[in-house]
């Protein structure tokens, strides 16, 4: 088996790389490293102003959603359904007998 675990021969690609990365790798030493050196405060200042800009457009966001859920709505709640029922009380007074006009048309009508 090869170093890859897959039982199979390395190819000559596969070589190439692997020998070019170790020398890179064993190039490198402690003086090309940069020291550690603990986070600075202009970093926590950037981490505060990213959260107050998403938060502010987090609100802004709530804002609008609820200035446009509002807007189209009315502005009395609408009265619940209710199952409609027959009135009982005093029944309409029967419409009297509609009589045909005989009169004249009056003289200031054209007529045709």
């Amino acid at each position: 088996m090869n170093e890859s675990g897959t039982g199979t021969a390395p190819t000559p690609v596969e070589e190439r790389l692997r020998s070019a990365l170790a020398a890179r790798a064993h190039s490198v030493g402690p003086a090309d490293l940069r020291p550690l050196r603990p986070p600075t405060a202009a970093r926590s200042r950037r981490v505060l102003l990213r959260r107050a800009v998403v938060g502010a457009l987090v609100l802004a966001a709530v804002a609008a959603l609820v200035f446009f859920t509002v807007r189209d709505g009315t502005s009395h709640p609408v009265e619940p359904a209710r199952v409609p029922r027959p009135r009982i009380g005093t029944p309409s007074p029967v419409p009297s007998a509609v009589t045909p006009s005989t009169a004249e048309p009056s003289p200031s009508a054209p007529h045709p």
